[in-house]
């Protein structure tokens, strides 16, 4: 089944900041939803499958090598800045970080403790917060509270559809 590339998807604005609380939901679910996917998993998980693709680990580590992003845009978000950090299209964080030298215990447990200040983080917004639209560099539009968690949430998938693709090849 062919994937859309990440840097080919295309985000629109979310108006009703009240699905917020759903999409919150979701985040709060991607560490048991990923743990279900490894610990189910029957047989051995490949290191790297192919040259041109992270393992499984890494794509894990890139999970968490990425909630300082969110966590950070959450508080440029807050504080009124106009535009959110960008990100670093390279990963140079997840190409340093052997995240294949880690157990899967750690790398789920780390992944499990980061996700939950995000979502601490989300659930502190005050109601002037959420009306708050800076900058996204990449996607050249603002982007709400909302945006942002929706945004995190389908990158999540992303990388969960990719660990699966990883686990049946």
């Amino acid at each position: 089944m062919k994937r859309t590339l990440w840097l080919n998807r295309t985000f629109h604005t979310i108006e009703d900041s009240g699905l917020l609380p759903d999409i919150i939901e979701r985040l709060e679910g991607t560490p048991a939803r990923l743990e279900e996917k490894i610990r189910s998993h029957k047989g051995p998980i490949n290191n790297k499958p192919l040259p041109d693709k992270w393992s499984v680990k890494q794509e894990i580590g890139h999970l968490i090598d990425l909630e300082w992003l969110g966590q950070t845009r959450i508080e440029q978000l807050k504080a009124g800045l106009p535009e959110l950090v960008a990100a670093d299209m390279g990963n140079r964080k997840t190409q340093e970080a052997h995240h294949d030298d880690k157990s899967f215990d750690e790398l789920l447990e780390a992944f499990r403790q980061e996700r939950s200040k995000l979502v601490a983080s989300f659930r502190s917004l005050s109601d002037a917060d959420l009306e708050m639209a800076p900058f996204h560099p990449r996607l050249k539009r603002p982007m709400k509270a909302v945006d942002l968690a929706y945004f995190i949430a389908e990158h999540d998938d992303h990388h969960l559809a990719q660990i699966t693709w990883l686990l049946q090849h």
